[in-house]
């Protein structure tokens, strides 16, 4: 089975929603629009990181150990990875305004901002 897209073949677009479900088992269909969550818009490489860090109870110590690397180039491959949460919640709105919502709220910085306004 493949895995399922979150950016449009055609036009790169991220609006994208699952109008069919269907249950391998008894074959109920579910017709509809659902939207894809956010945890599967991620990298399988990202995806593998967050289940990493759970297993390790959230300790990068730990998992720097496991995965034989430094602690600060899992730091920063940690702030990467919220980098890229922070992207895919933008997209899902793609919109400038609830950018500048979220830096005047504080929750991006100013060259977040600027790096999101650039990708829409």
């Amino acid at each position: 089975m493949g895995k399922l897209i979150t950016h449009c073949p055609s036009c790169e677009s991220v609006k994208l929603h699952v109008t069919k479900i269907e249950c391998v088992d008894c074959n109920t269909v579910f017709e509809g629009k659902f939207d894809i969550p956010s945890l599967l818009k991620l990298s399988e490489e990202d995806s593998q990181f967050i289940f990493d860090f759970v297993k390790c109870s959230g300790s990068l110590k730990e998992m720097a150990a496991k995965q034989n690397v430094s602690y600060p180039t899992l730091r920063n491959r940690l702030n990467a990875l919220i980098e890229s949460i922070e992207n895919v919640e933008v997209k899902r709105e793609g919109s400038k305004v609830e950018i500048l919502q979220l830096l005047e709220e504080g929750k991006i910085s100013a060259k977040d901002a600027a790096k999101m306004l650039q990708k829409l």
